[in-house]
């Protein structure tokens, strides 16, 4: 099944990531070219998760009535062509709607997917079946740092900037990918023929047990959306997100500055990092599948952010900041996928699809205000200290919430996969 499923999904996932963030390297050429302030660029920044948090749940919902694989496929087409589609812009209003409209096109992709491999990997294995798409996200770092200083280096191309033709031909491969998901992802585990009667049997059996041995309950709509657990998670991922994406997405340019170094060199680095926090995520994932609590996990993850976060601002000297960066970058970025594997461990199955989907609009908030707020203080201040010395306060505040949350150990049936 991983071998199946996982790579077609981490290949979607690393297109989507791409496709929101790339603009943090657009903006480079962008900004200058169309006279965008920081307040400018990081309200359309942010403006993407607004889109992408009203419409979170109405999609997921959707994705029941048609089945994730075909809805997963008309997010890939729809968001490929809004994200090509940047490439035509010229004002910050025309800006705030095209960065609106990508988030409405992606909106219920990862729910939808989180849903999906919930119905194929048990709980003992999910930690490290999500980590195995996940890593999209640093993966999608490295990507866009590699081919950064080579696309804005077409500049004047054929008439085109070079943030243009990033935007170009980062977005219109998600729409091929579309096609192929379409073409090969299977929908549930009864409807493939490379597993057998017994296996299915057993896939089913090791599922239900994880239900039981939750004792989470089915709740109605509205029952599922005040649900302590999600809006606990929610909260949480709210705060980790809003303190990471203030960061990466301006990542390039405070780099730059930290280092005097040009794109080109910031965007090797960057994907360096990516790789770095791939292989970090998959053996932490792992761990946490191994040990349980992975509440302790995610907290550890949030305050080593706090501490990196500190550093930061305390702007030692440049190998120090480059360390904290990397640690800061590694830490909020997987300390989600172990909320979200946490997320499939207290929902009921019925309750899933919008307790998954109201988790990640709650979360998209704090993706919407860290580079909005990020940017509106830089415009203020004229330097980033003022955003960097929050973060270590918000990220603490999110330790503590998940240590007192989740204080009890929720520990699992680690039967390992291999009897099968």
């Amino acid at each position: 099944m991983a071998w199946r499923l996982l790579p077609l999904i981490g290949l979607a996932y690393l297109m989507a990531y791409m496709d929101r963030a790339n603009v943090s390297f657009a903006a480079v050429q962008m900004n200058v070219d169309l006279g965008f302030s920081a307040a400018v660029y990081g309200l359309g920044a942010g403006l993407f998760f607004a889109g992408y948090s009203l419409f979170e749940i109405p999609s997921n919902l959707m994705a029941l009535r048609f089945g994730p694989r075909i809805w997963i496929a008309r997010i890939m087409a729809t968001w490929g062509l809004v994200s090509a589609g940047m490439m035509f812009v010229e004002t910050p209003v025309q800006f705030y709607v095209m960065r609106f409209l990508l988030g409405v096109a992606e909106a219920g992709f990862f729910p939808a997917t989180l849903m999906y491999l919930s119905h194929w990997f048990p709980a003992a294995w999910r930690g490290r079946a999500v980590s195995r798409f996940y890593i999209a996200v640093p993966l999608s770092a490295s990507v866009m740092g590699a081919l950064a200083g080579v696309l804005l280096g077409m500049d004047g191309t054929w008439g085109l900037a070079g943030w243009q033709w990033l935007f170009l031909l980062e977005g219109l491969p998600a729409v091929v990918v579309a096609g192929v998901l379409l073409w090969l992802l299977p929908d549930t585990p009864d409807k493939v023929s490379w597993l057998d009667a017994a296996e299915k049997s057993w896939l089913a059996a090791r599922l239900a047990a994880d239900v039981k041995a939750s004792g989470a309950q089915a709740q109605s709509f509205w029952r599922v959306l005040v649900d302590r657990n999600v809006l606990l998670i929610g909260v949480v991922l709210m705060l980790g997100f809003a303190c990471y994406n203030a960061v990466i997405f301006s990542a390039p340019v405070l780099l730059m500055q930290m280092t005097g170094w040009t794109v080109d060199s910031v965007g090797y680095l960057i994907a360096g990092s990516g790789l770095i926090n791939s292989l970090l995520m998959l053996a932490i994932c792992h761990h946490s599948d191994q040990f349980g609590s992975r509440h302790l996990h995610i907290a550890a993850l949030l305050i080593a952010g706090a501490v990196s976060a500190l550093l930061l601002w305390s702007a030692l000297a440049t190998g120090v900041s480059l360390a904290a960066y990397l640690v800061f970058a590694a830490s909020t970025l997987i300390f989600g996928p172990l909320c979200l594997v946490l997320a499939t461990e207290v929902l009921h199955p019925q309750s899933r699809a919008v307790g998954y989907a109201a988790v990640n609009t709650i979360a998209q908030v704090g993706n919407f205000l860290g580079p909005v707020l990020w940017g509106a203080a830089y415009d203020a201040t004229g330097s980033a200290e003022t955003g960097l010395a929050v973060l270590p306060v918000v990220l603490m505040a999110a330790a503590l919430l998940v240590l007192t949350g989740f204080s009890r150990d929720r520990r699992r049936d680690k039967e390992p996969l291999a009897d099968a």
